[in-house]
């Protein structure tokens, strides 16, 4: 990667939940641009090229992606070519202009059929089209050979946007009861979390400020909150931090008794191991940073 005293970094996905805490936490890493969908919509491909062509970054971090899961079941062509083929664009731009990319992907690439948490060289082998999209991109980023870091994450909630918090909180204040699936598994990870440990890497990133790092230390990592829980036991966690005056009994469920359009992995747990020993960070237990989120102003 190109040394730089005023490095320009280009950040997709602004008003999304990463995208949002990301443009804070990058501060002082170098120069934020961070275009709008309006001006950057990772659908239009060579839009995206164009985009990376003129700004010049030298690094690019892109949390934007397709994300709403079911619908993904019969949108097929916009979750791969958002996932798949935008990311694929930013890598092959990225390695032309001599920069890094930074990418999310997610924990929905395994089947989830694991007894305990998933390191990043078990085999992936997703069960709906989101995570295939999201697997895609990984591959195509890899193939591309460039410097590239691509952090899997799980259950991503925060203040803002469309989360499994934001719908709880409002479904529960309508609402005496509520039916949560409670056999599946996975880590409720902050979106600030993400945002915060990806400063961290690639502060150290900027320390090295060469190649040699980017040589060394691209490729897959987790990065989740720590701990386990299920829909159900996330679900309750929120509602004893509410400031709800009545709050809703949780009831729990299977999933069988739920059925959506996409299958979901039952355990989706994450390891974190990597992530620390490569660079010291490690994200706090997922009921401390919950309650970290719902205290924030």
């Amino acid at each position: 990667m190109k040394a730089s005293v005023q490095r320009t970094i280009l950040l997709t996905g602004v008003n999304g939940q990463v995208g949002f805490e990301l443009a804070r936490s990058l501060q002082g890493l170098g120069t934020v641009v961070a275009p709008r969908r309006s001006e950057l919509d990772l659908s239009d491909l060579e839009r995206v090229r164009r985009v990376v062509r003129e700004v010049k970054p030298a690094l690019i971090v892109n949390p934007a992606a397709y994300t709403a899961v079911d619908k993904a079941e019969t949108d097929v062509d916009a979750a791969m070519r958002i996932n798949a083929e935008a990311p694929a664009v930013l890598a092959e731009e990225a390695k032309r202009l001599g920069a890094a990319l930074v990418h999310y992907s997610t924990d929905y690439v395994f089947d989830g059929t694991n007894d305990g948490a998933y390191v990043e060289s078990d085999a992936v082998n997703p069960i709906n089209v989101y995570g295939r999209s999201k697997l895609a991109g990984e591959q195509a980023i890899a193939a591309v050979g460039g410097a590239h870091l691509i952090f899997r994450t799980s259950w991503v909630y925060g203040t803002r946007g469309k989360n499994f918090l934001l719908t709880m909180l409002r479904v529960g204040a309508e609402r005496e009861e509520l039916s949560v699936v409670s056999n599946q598994f996975g880590a409720p990870t902050w979106s600030n979390t993400i945002a915060t440990s990806t400063a961290h890497v690639l502060a150290q990133a900027a320390a090295a400020d060469g190649e040699q790092w980017w040589r060394e230390y691209s490729g897959v990592y987790h990065l989740t909150a720590g701990g386990v829980t299920s829909w159900h036991g996330f679900a309750e966690a929120i509602f004893e931090l509410s400031s709800l005056q009545k709050k809703p009994a949780v009831k729990p469920i299977p999933a069988s008794a739920y059925p959506t359009p996409a299958s979901r992995p039952t355990n989706s747990s994450m390891s974190n191991d990597k992530l620390a020993a490569a660079f010291g960070v490690r994200a706090p237990d997922w009921r401390e940073a919950l309650q970290l989120c719902m205290a924030a102003p």
